[in-house]
């Protein structure tokens, strides 16, 4: 799809949109060459379909952890909770095993699963789709559970929790 747009300079663009507060999510699986857990951050986990339960998410096509991930098929989402900030900040590192110091468990398809997460979600990718730098992910939601707690929030360049107002 070609569109014609105005000229918008990239930064500006993070900018503005970083005004929409996002959950953010650990996407976790496999690498198939080595069995070793990969894993990324992402803040565009979304519900895409009840019937069935799809859900979506997007990913830069310069990600180095999504190609080890995706060659296994199925990855667990987990949303990480207020206080998770330090999992947040090695998962979105270049370092190797971006696990090491984490407490994470499998899944039943054998993906990590974030422990203390606000919820987990296991998932079978069926579709990518170009989407300008970023690629497109579709997939189809296994098994789910709501842990507990707040969410962690992703605002302005900031993290931080959810807080409900009060009645």
């Amino acid at each position: 799809m070609t569109l014609s747009t105005p000229t918008i300079e990239p930064r500006y663009f993070r900018d503005v949109i970083g005004h929409l507060p996002t959950g953010v999510t650990v996407v976790a699986g496999r690498d198939s060459e080595t069995g070793a857990p990969a894993g990324l951050v992402v803040g565009t986990f979304q519900s895409l379909s009840l019937d069935p339960p799809l859900v979506t998410f997007s990913v830069a096509t310069t990600s180095s952890s999504w190609p080890k991930v995706r060659t296994g098929g199925f990855f667990s989402a987990s949303v990480l909770a207020d206080g998770q900030h330090h999992v947040c900040q090695a998962m979105s590192s270049k370092q190797g095993d971006k696990f090491a110091q984490l407490d994470w468990h499998e899944s039943a398809e054998g993906t990590p699963q974030i422990a203390g997460a606000h919820a987990w979600i296991d998932c079978k990718t069926v579709q990518e789709l170009e989407g300008g730098d970023h690629v497109i992910v579709v997939a189809e939601v296994l098994r789910l559970q709501a842990g507990g707690g707040r969410p962690l929030i992703f605002h302005r360049g900031r993290l931080g929790g959810y807080c409900e107002p009060n009645p």
